[in-house]
């Protein structure tokens, strides 16, 4: 422990930037090497403890040594802090993924996203997405539960301009090639995931 940082600073700097994150709404690069230096403050506390209670005198310890409160107050803190980091990502992967109407694979070949996720945040992805398709695959016949519905459409068809190459989908008319440029008249349920993903936009 250096002079210059009090414990629970470190700690500190992980909340500001989930705050950071927040105010600018943007996901920020995992901070890996800022999570390790928590973890190896926590190990030195631990031994700390561990230290202050070996060289106690057993026949007066009663437990009640300020500076085993002061460890334990910081140890209890920084969990606080950490467990707060990885909730608040974990929220902001989730609206990701709905953002984009459950399209993982869309959203991980974004490689300036793709960079700033850990190996766990994509694994938790694709777990969420794994159970997510098991959710949905029980009833797809009559609900998309990954379809935008903060606009409840008006009409059942809606006349759509291409504005990036999607390929080939199967749509009620049958399959459509849609490349960039054109304009369809289609189902909106057919359709509504390739306009939440910036494929179509309504015209």
């Amino acid at each position: 422990m250096t002079e210059s940082r009090q414990y629970g600073d470190l700690a500190t700097q992980l909340i500001t930037e989930s705050r950071r994150s927040t105010a600018t709404d943007t996901l920020l690069k995992y901070n890996d090497p800022l999570i390790r230096s928590i973890l190896r403050e926590q190990r030195q506390l631990d031994e700390m403890i561990d230290s202050t209670l070996a060289t106690s005198d057993d026949s007066e310890f009663d437990g009640n040594n300020p500076s085993l409160l002061i460890y334990q107050t910081t140890i209890l803190r920084n969990k606080r802090c950490l467990l707060a980091y990885h909730s608040h990502r974990v929220d902001r992967l989730r609206d990701m993924y709905w953002a984009v109407g459950g399209a993982l694979p869309h959203l991980l070949s974004d490689q300036d996203i793709r960079g700033k996720l850990s190996p766990h945040e994509v694994d938790f992805l694709k777990q969420y997405n794994s159970a997510v398709m098991d959710f949905r695959s029980e009833f797809s016949d009559e609900l998309d539960i990954t379809a935008s519905i903060t606009q409840p459409p008006k009409d059942l068809h809606v006349l759509v301009r291409v504005v990036r190459d999607c390929g080939v989908i199967q749509t009620e008319l049958g399959t459509i090639d849609f490349k960039k440029g054109q304009r369809f008249m289609v189902r909106r349920a057919d359709i509504e995931h390739l306009i939440v993903q910036g494929y179509l936009e309504e015209v």
